[in-house]
């Protein structure tokens, strides 16, 4: 008996040392992922001695460009469906947020392991002070919209309107939290994850926020997992997760009334259609668009049909 425990003893630690090979993903440079991920229109600027991976297109002289900030572990490629059907008609901005996409951590004059929400704030402040733009429409989904916010609350001379898509913001209480979410948030599994990530966890972490997940390719998946791997990614993640204070600073949304449209994903387990309703009801004159069969990125699940309420919201005609 003893013989055959040892044998299945053996073969399990044989195969738990082959997941962890298999499951090891060390950081890569960011040098390695740009020609992948930052064909033109990509260029990358410098700000306060942050390097920053930007987009910037439609026409120079639209004199409130539309800004648009991407979510947690995303990155600017998540607005791609929106921006084809707007810069014809308005110039689009944006970037990968500091510890996202090709950006990566904070750097330069930035405090290295902030990742707070006014930290983020004043970094899009800074992006717009250095891309010469005094004044802008600015959006963003999840995290990104809870950056926009408080960009408007910090600024609000500077943001003519504000487009809020399944944002943080209160505290809620998830149906369902991504995977690679929850191991960012524990202090020993994180460190563990700057060094191993199956690919296979982040397939099931972008599905989870999808209302229909067999929308999920494999060209997506590719897209998070790879820019995941830019280095200092991981760790970034980790510290952000760590910083999390949801509720923190929303009595400030009763302080904005610019015109605002919320858009929500009746799918969303991540953060509760709940809350989209609080949103619309303490930033006055706010406009609710839900769409019932679409998660937490409706904006990237499903962008032909999103982006009709952006273009009645911009008055662009088609």
């Amino acid at each position: 008996m003893n013989h055959w425990l040892l044998r299945l003893l053996g073969l399990l630690l044989m195969a738990s040392a082959l997941a962890v090979a298999l499951s090891r993903a060390p950081d890569r440079p960011a040098e390695s992922l740009v020609a992948r991920w930052a064909p033109s229109p990509s260029d990358f600027i410098e700000v306060k001695g942050q390097v920053v991976h930007l987009r910037d297109e439609g026409p120079r002289g639209d004199p409130l460009p539309l800004v648009l900030l991407h979510g947690t572990s995303a990155s600017l490629h998540t607005w791609d469906g929106w921006v084809a059907a707007i810069k014809p008609s308005r110039r689009v901005i944006r970037f990968d947020l500091p510890g996202f996409g090709l950006t990566g951590p904070f750097a330069g004059s930035y405090a290295r392991d902030d990742y707070r929400g006014d930290t983020y704030a004043r970094f899009v402040i800074d992006m717009l002070d250095a891309l010469r733009v005094p004044r802008a429409v600015i959006g963003g989904n999840s995290l990104g919209g809870e950056v926009a916010w408080r960009v408007a609350t910090l600024a609000p001379a500077r943001i003519e309107r504000l487009i809020l898509v399944d944002a943080t913001g209160y505290r809620f209480e998830p149906e369902s939290v991504p995977l690679g979410f929850r191991i960012a948030r524990v202090p020993v599994l994180n460190r563990l994850g700057e060094h191993l990530l199956p690919r296979a966890l982040v397939a099931a972490s972008v599905a989870a926020v999808y209302g229909d997940p067999t929308r999920v390719t494999e060209a997506l998946v590719d897209r998070y997992f790879e820019l995941t791997l830019r280095e200092g990614n991981r760790r970034a993640l980790g510290l952000r997760m760590q910083q999390l204070d949801p509720g923190d600073d929303a009595v400030r949304l009763q302080s904005l009334a610019m015109p605002t449209l919320v858009l929500w994903g009746g799918r969303d387990r991540l953060i509760p259609p709940a809350i989209a309703a609080r949103f619309a009801a303490d930033i006055r004159g706010a406009r609710l668009v839900t769409f019932p069969d679409l998660g937490h990125v409706p904006q990237e699940e499903d962008p032909p049909r999103t982006v009709q309420p952006v273009l009645e919201f911009l008055e662009i005609k088609r």
